[in-house]
């Protein structure tokens, strides 16, 4: 490829990671964490294109030289820009209920079965991640979730015929993510769209089902209300 085909590349690149950092949009690819390595990365690209840029422009002026015209260089290398351009334009979204019903449920039988902190008794409902109230309705029995109200929030995925909550968790960025899904008991509210997302206020119900998918052991939850809710910055756990 050509120095100042380079240049372009190194710039879109760079100046792309920094507006998905700008934006939160990082969000749907890596954890958090991660702003602190995507923001120099970006920065450290602009900076190898502006120098690749000045050495592609002097380089071309030095073959100029006495010369009237510069070697010729086939054009279609710079067709290696689309799919750089595409990726910017056409960003995929955060990974949903089409990814969940594919993946088997994060928590397995091979999870630790440590002792859980007991639930504030003066907060009503106990906002839980779907990762914690799973780990505790499974490998706690539901002990600590007993006589209290709860509030999950995440996606509507779709078992068959029967919705289900969801939430994708990722250990460092989505080509890690597996989701955790919670069932629904009681009355559940027709309607529910997959990837629509929502906050379930219910209590702890011993039920649990087997995920189609991997046969681990997925927890239910006695619905009280079902309300729509805009997804948040961070779709991931």
């Amino acid at each position: 490829m050509r120095r100042d085909a380079q240049a372009v590349v190194l710039l879109l690149v760079g100046g792309g990671m920094l507006r998905l950092a700008w934006t939160g949009d990082y969000l749907d690819y890596v954890k958090p964490y991660a702003f602190w390595l995507i923001v120099p990365a970006g920065v450290l690209l602009i900076a190898v294109a502006a120098i690749t840029g000045v050495q592609a422009w002097q380089g071309r002026g030095e073959a100029d030289d006495g010369h009237g015209h510069g070697h010729g260089e086939p054009k279609v290398a710079w067709l290696l820009l689309a799919p750089v351009v595409g990726m910017l334009l056409v960003a995929p979204d955060a990974l949903g209920s089409y990814e969940a019903e594919r993946t088997g449920t994060v928590v397995g039988a091979e999870e630790s079965r440590s002792s859980y902190p007991a639930l504030p008794d003066d907060v009503d409902p106990v906002p839980l991640t779907l990762l914690d109230y799973a780990a505790r309705a499974i490998f706690d029995e539901g002990q600590t979730l007993e006589g209290h109200r709860i509030q999950l929030r995440g996606f509507i995925l779709y078992e068959g015929d029967e919705p289900q909550l969801a939430r994708m968790v990722v250990s460092c960025c989505a080509a890690d993510a597996r989701p955790v899904k919670i069932g629904f008991e009681g009355d559940v509210p027709a309607g529910l769209e997959p990837d629509q997302w929502v906050e379930v206020v219910g209590e702890y119900t011993p039920r649990q089902g087997r995920d189609e998918i991997n046969g681990e052991l997925v927890p239910y939850i006695e619905v009280e209300s079902v309300t729509g809710i805009p997804a948040p910055d961070n779709e991931y756990q």
